[in-house]
């Protein structure tokens, strides 16, 4: 896995890191929801019924869950850990809206039996993107974030978003040595696949699947 090491801005990243701002939402939604339940609860057992009390187990095991959620999401939502786990990726600007832009970006998936990488094209709303121009084609070199499973298990069902470097530092320099890093041929390919972003954004897996037969020989291995 191509990692991209960097010291983090943690003050820059709190202000512009779209990822860290939703999972403080999802933070405040999940323990809003562990106290609302627990109140839910309190009251089921108030009742004294037996119908009561198997709802009330319910609620708090829901209770439970979000109030796990709500501890958990701080330690994983570390801007610094989310970098350092992150691979190092491509991503271009592929089109420009009142709302922001929208970003293509090139991440490998892989299960542990296959015998190479596949890739696949994600899609990313941004509503900012400091170091950058907004324009079609712009390189915006990223870091991918793996939504519903941890970092280490990879497979082809896994939910993956692009996080870019800009949203962790101010300085160019260090934006410009992680697009240097990245191999001109990933580069290229997402380039020569700016108009399949509208496809990508629609499907339901929430990304594109690559032929691995139509890739670049570079990059069969």
């Amino acid at each position: 896995m191509r990692r991209f090491e960097f010291a983090v801005d943690r003050e820059h990243a709190r202000a512009v890191n779209e990822v860290v701002a939703d999972l403080r939402r999802l933070r405040v939604v999940a323990i809003g929801a562990a106290v609302l339940l627990g109140v839910g609860t309190a009251y089921l057992v108030w009742l004294d019924h037996p119908w009561s009390y198997l709802l009330a187990v319910a609620f708090a095991l829901g209770a439970a869950t979000s109030l796990f959620i709500g501890l958990w999401t701080p330690h994983r939502g570390r801007v610094d850990k989310l970098y350092a786990a992150g691979e190092l990726v491509p991503a271009v600007v592929s089109e420009i809206n009142g709302r922001g832009v929208l970003l293509l970006a090139l991440v490998k998936l892989a299960k542990p039996s296959s015998d190479g990488p596949r890739y696949a094209l994600v899609t990313r709303s941004v509503r900012t993107l400091p170091g950058h121009h907004a324009r079609a084609g712009e390189r915006v070199p990223a870091v991918t974030v793996r939504v519903d499973r941890a970092p280490g298990s990879v497979d082809l069902r896994q939910t993956v978003s692009a996080m870019p470097i800009a949203w962790g530092t101010r300085d160019l320099n260090v934006i410009e040595r992680a697009r240097a890093a990245i191999r001109e041929v990933e580069w290229q390919l997402l380039t020569d696949n700016l108009d399949l972003a509208a496809k990508a954004r629609r499907v339901d897996a929430k990304r594109l699947l690559l032929d691995p037969q139509q890739l670049p020989e570079e990059m069969r291995g």
